[in-house]
């Protein structure tokens, strides 16, 4: 974790109103997580820390790209990420049960790792079904999505008939 020491804000010594700050994210940040499905990363992390007398407002902002494989043709593409996230950190007994948008410290809490925030935000920006922009717009030439193109289904030639077996399963309604 001494790797993402610089995540961590003391926010202790900071005068009440808004401190800027800026992080470089690239693929040594994930692999401290252990994630491995970027082949390679060039983020930039900035957040706003405005903090007030009783509590502290985080707003967290990433811009860059990621290297990830399309699903389909298994090519790496530069997938674009932009993503923002606001917290609230309040001091005090930490609830049972923990909110998205409210961190709790306890009181004397003098410092918070912003590391974990900016992981999440970027993991999930990230599409659950990755496809190449080349395949979308067919500029796109791999040996697999060729192979893929010829396994297709071919259209009927029938195209008013259904398949008798459907007509099964309208008996059962």
């Amino acid at each position: 974790m001494d790797a993402l020491k610089e995540f961590t804000l003391s926010f202790v010594g900071l005068k009440e109103g808004k401190h800027q700050f800026e992080f470089t994210i690239d693929s040594t940040f994930f692999t401290h997580f252990e994630f491995d499905e970027f082949d390679d990363a060039s983020l930039k992390g900035y957040l706003t820390l405005d903090k007030k007398s009783t509590f502290l407002e985080l707003h967290f902002e990433v811009n860059g790209s990621v290297v990830i494989p399309c699903d389909l043709s298994m090519e790496l593409f530069d997938y674009c990420v932009e993503s923002q996230f606001d917290l609230i950190v309040k001091f005090g007994i930490p609830p049972d049960k923990p909110s998205d948008e409210i961190l709790v410290l306890p009181e004397g809490s003098y410092q918070l790792n912003v590391a974990q925030y900016f992981y999440e935000m970027v993991v999930l920006s990230i599409p659950q079904k990755r496809i190449h922009p080349g395949i979308k717009d067919g500029t796109l030439n791999s040996e697999i999505v060729e192979k893929l193109k010829t396994l297709e289904p071919k259209e009927t030639h029938l195209k008013g008939s259904i398949d008798p077996r459907w007509n099964k399963l309208k008996d059962l309604l």
